[in-house]
């Protein structure tokens, strides 16, 4: 893999390239160096000879002046679009103890669009948004959603993949170049990235238990288990639903109280340790393995929702889960809190904060273009939103007609039997024959009563309201593991349905690991050498921690603490970062200029209102919603939903004041690196603003390319075999 350095510049003729490098020029932050050129053999480059020579005069004609070279001007020069089979890069340094890795790029932009898609398409976000659908004013909430993500969630999704393509950077590093006071801002989106990777995966965990039940026939959870003689039912699950008991007692094996510790639930704990070597396994090559099995991750769900569908439409009691669908309430259009609630879901379903989205964008070239990317994104995300909305809406019509009819008919058992026993009248009596259509004739028979006959039945019975039931879907991953769970039962072959759903989400739930992961992996191997050349013993370290560290999660109270970060914790600290990162963009490098850069990297202007959203509107709509929801959270006591032995129900408990404590000292905590780094800063005297604040980003220590290559200079070559999946050729290096 090693050749000679040539003692002429002549084989510039053959690579007519100069690459960008990233060098250590202050001490905390990176700025862009012309340190190498990057070589490419001359076949595969026959049609823009001419033009590639031509773009290295001026290359050179500009670096022999005193002025810094421009990274932007110096990547204008390289051609982006060749797909090369198989060929050798060459790459000199002027230190023999510094070797040049390039840095990988997606084969193809649509693995770089499914990735992105896949990292927002979590399970959490689907079930939500079409909980929040229901119960926050329907399409009232929809219209406040879309509203804001387009104003809102497009323009900082457009920020992140720009910023993080542009500087070749993960979300830790890309911060410290483009505003170095501001960099403690990568740490902190780092530190949340990768907490709520600890508890990401134990949802997967869930999937794959279900998913391992699934295979049973009937159902676990369509049936309560028989005691230890089989004499009969359990009788604690006789006292509630067969689908709610099985959530709690087995798949949880859930604690009373929060409070309650206890060791982590063996149940879990294999399919736990499953989920993160899967996750392992899918990118422990890479970008060449991972792109591969995200068309799998990301398009087979999307398959199985059509289908699912499709299927549903053709369900009783789909037509009513359409006709709620465009339900609107038009009073909830001011109310501060849908707004809130829409904010929040818009941040988490785009995925910003996270470094996720810069650290999967720079593999990407340069002249990407991103602001499409941001849209496409955007656009995919939210018709997948409302697809999954809808057939989440036709199940739910159906599992609540199911519901109302085998009420009606129990009901019709429990008055014929109180008639017998002499503590009804005769005119009490229920139609016989229930069987067309429990629910319409039930309640026209109820309806028909005298009053007084009807306030004694409903006295004895409870009333069968498929409305009222409709409404009683759960919230959180109940809303998928309970409602669904129990609807998917009712469908014939209940095992086929079942396994299909959660192999659904279990795709889902891979991708968006994936994506996470990524935006751990990719700023440790931005920052530490050593895991650049160590990738894989890297991928298997950071899976072993986060699999030791989240086995807390899987305890019996494991639940009661994920709810508590994903609903009620997560959203502070993204809002606090994305707001930083605003002004990084903003006020440190400057909008305008930015813009400026991007324009020159992509070809062709883009729209100045950019540079109005991202410093003026972005943070004031992201700081009235940090209000706002603190405001929503103090009006009230936080809860969550726990499971009383002693009784077998669900009983609603407040959280205790230690949790919201443990809540503001973790935000302490990961929103420390912002101030810490900026005094740091203000020590070392690093400047508030880039360096070549008058242009775009600059080169600390440019040199020539002649004198890169004059034989006096002692260089080192290393060739880089590239696969024919890249298809991009490489713009972007690190130095080691």
């Amino acid at each position: 893999m090693k050749t000679e350095a040539q003692p002429s510049t002549s084989s510039l003729a053959d690579t007519p390239w100069t690459g960008t490098v990233i060098s250590d020029s202050v001490p905390g932050s990176q700025t862009w160096e012309d340190k190498g050129s990057l070589t490419w053999s001359a076949t595969s480059w026959t049609s823009e000879a001419q033009v590639s020579a031509t773009r290295v005069a001026e290359a050179q004609a500009r670096t022999s002046q005193p002025k810094q070279i421009s990274v932007l001007e110096a990547l204008t020069a390289s051609a982006l679009n060749q797909k090369p089979m198989y060929e050798k890069v060459q790459m000199t340094e002027k230190k023999e103890s510094e070797i040049l890795l390039a840095r990988p790029f997606w084969s193809s932009k649509t693995e770089y669009i499914l990735a992105q898609v896949g990292f927002s398409m979590k399970p959490s976000c689907l079930w939500r948004f079409a909980y929040l659908w229901l119960n926050s004013g329907g399409c009232s909430f929809a219209a406040i959603y879309i509203f804001i993500l387009f104003l809102v969630g497009v323009p900082l999704l457009f920020l992140e993949m720009a910023a993080g393509q542009t500087m070749c950077q993960g979300g830790m590093g890309v911060w410290k170049i483009i505003a170095p006071w501001i960099g403690g801002v990568g740490y902190s989106s780092f530190m949340v990235c990768f907490i709520l990777g600890l508890y990401f995966n134990v949802v997967n965990a869930w999937i794959i238990f279900y998913m391992s039940q699934s295979f049973q026939f009937p159902v676990p959870w369509e049936k309560c288990p028989l005691t230890m003689n089989s004499s009969g039912f359990d009788p604690e699950c006789e006292q509630t639903t067969p689908s709610i008991y099985f959530w709690y007692r087995q798949a949880l094996k859930a604690s009373d109280r929060i409070e309650d510790g206890g060791t982590p639930v063996s149940s879990l704990v294999l399919p736990f340790f499953l989920c993160w070597c899967l996750v392992g396994a899918f990118m422990i090559n890479g970008l060449k393995s991972t792109g591969k099995v995200i068309y799998v991750l990301v398009l087979l769900p999307c398959f199985i929702i059509v289908g699912f569908f499709i299927r549903t439409l053709l369900l009783e009691g789909a037509k009513f889960g359409l006709q709620q669908l465009v339900v609107a309430k038009i009073s909830d259009v001011y109310n501060m809190s849908v707004w809130s609630i829409a904010g929040g879901q818009v941040l988490s379903n785009t995925g910003i904060g996270l470094g996720s989205v810069a650290s999967l964008a720079s593999y990407m070239p340069q002249s990407n273009n991103c602001l499409s990317d941001a849209f496409l994104v955007s656009v995919i995300n939210l018709l997948t939103l409302l697809i999954f909305t809808s057939f989440n809406f036709s199940v739910l019509g159906f599992w609540a007609t199911v519901i109302t009819h085998r009420c009606c008919e129990r009901n019709a058992e429990i008055l014929l039997k109180l008639i017998n026993l002499g503590k009804l009248p005769p005119d009490a009596k229920p139609p016989v024959n229930l069987l067309d259509n429990p629910t319409s004739i039930y309640n026209a028979w109820l309806n028909g009563l005298p009053q007084h006959i009807k306030s004694m039945v409903l006295r004895e019975v409870t009333e069968c309201n498929i409305e009222t039931q409709f409404l009683k879907a759960s919230e959180g991953p109940k809303f998928a593991f309970l409602s669904f769970v129990e609807a998917m039962s009712f469908l014939p072959p209940s095992v086929f349905w079942s396994f299909i759903f959660f192999l659904m989400l279990l795709a889902m739930g891979l991708s968006s690991a994936i994506g996470i992961l990524q935006g751990i992996i990719t700023p440790l191997q931005d920052t530490f050498s050593f895991f650049r050349k160590h990738t894989k013993l890297l991928i298997v370290g950071v899976f072993l921690l986060m699999f030791v560290c989240g086995l807390f999660f899987t305890r019996p109270s494991g639940s009661h603490f994920i709810r508590l970060l994903s609903e009620c914790w997560i959203v502070f600290p993204i809002i606090v970062i994305v707001v930083f990162e605003t002004m990084a963009v903003s006020w440190a490098y400057g909008a305008r200029r930015f813009l400026a850069d991007l324009t020159i990297l992509l070809g062709h202007p883009i729209s100045p209102i950019y540079g109005w959203l991202w410093p003026h509107l972005c943070p004031v709509v992201l700081l009235i919603l940090f209000v706002t929801m603190i405001v929503h959270l103090s009006m009230k006591p936080i809860t969550y939903m726990s499971w009383d032995s002693s009784t077998s129900k669900e009983v609603l408990r407040r959280y205790p004041p230690w949790a919201l404590l443990l809540m503001i000292t973790l935000f302490a905590i990961v929103i420390l690196p912002i101030p810490a780094y900026f005094v740091y800063c203000r020590i070392r005297r690093i400047p508030f603003r880039p360096k070549s604040r008058d242009g775009p980003m600059t080169a600390s220590t440019s040199l020539p390319l002649s004198h890169q290559l004059t034989p006096s200079k002692e260089v080192r070559k290393e060739e880089i075999l590239q696969g024919d999946e890249t298809n991009y050729p490489s713009t972007c290096h690190v130095t080691s």
